[in-house]
C-alpha cells in the first residue's frame, strides 16, 4: 500500500472528523464513565489552528485520508530536569478500515525523520490503558513506559 504523509489542510477536515469519531467511540466503549458523545470530537477551530500552525498531518492512501497525526513541540526546561525538546504526539488515529496496514508505522518513520532533521531529543505520547493494540504497536516500535497515570474512582 502506498502511504503518503503530508501536512493536513482545511479540506481534509470531514475525513479527519470521521476518524476522530471512530476513536472517540472506542474510548466511550472502554470508559463510558469518562468519555461521551459530542457534536464534534475535533472542533473545527482547533483543527484549523493545527493546520495553520503546521502541527497537523494526514496519511493518504489512494487519494483518501486514512490517518491523522496532531503534534505539539515541547521545550522542557526546569531546575529538576535535563533541558529537552520533544515532539509530543497529541493524536495519532487511523481509519478503522485501514488499521494494521502500516499507516501507524509510516507515521513513526515520518516522525523519526522529523526528529533527526529538526534536532529534537525525543518523541513522546500517551496511550489509553485499554488500548492494548496501540500499546503493543508502540512497544514494538521501541517506545518504553515513562510514567503511568493512575486514578481512584471510589472512596
Amino acid at each position: 500500500m502506498n502511504i503518503k504523509i503530508r501536512h493536513a489542510n482545511i479540506d481534509d477536515y470531514q475525513a479527519v472528523e470521521v476518524i476522530m469519531r471512530q476513536v472517540q467511540q472506542m474510548h466511550i466503549d472502554w470508559r463510558p464513565d469518562i468519555y461521551r458523545h459530542s457534536d464534534a470530537v475535533l472542533p473545527t477551530e482547533v483543527y484549523e489552528q493545527a493546520v495553520h500552525n503546521e502541527t497537523a498531518y494526514v496519511a493518504v492512501c489512494e487519494g483518501q485520508v486514512t490517518g491523522i497525526l496532531l503534534l505539539q513541540y515541547r521545550h522542557i526546561e526546569c531546575t529538576n530536569q535535563v533541558t529537552r525538546d520533544v515532539i509530543y504526539i497529541d493524536t495519532m488515529a487511523v481509519d478503522e478500515q485501514y488499521r494494521g496496514k502500516g499507516i501507524g508505522h509510516a507515521f513513526f518513520e515520518f516522525l523519526k525523520e522529523m526528529k533527526l532533521q529538526k534536532g529534537f531529543d525525543g518523541i513522546e505520547l500517551q496511550v489509553n490503558a485499554k488500548n492494548k493494540a496501540a500499546y503493543q504497536m508502540y512497544a514494538n516500535y521501541g517506545f518504553t513506559e515513562k510514567s503511568i497515570n493512575m486514578e481512584l474512582l471510589e472512596c
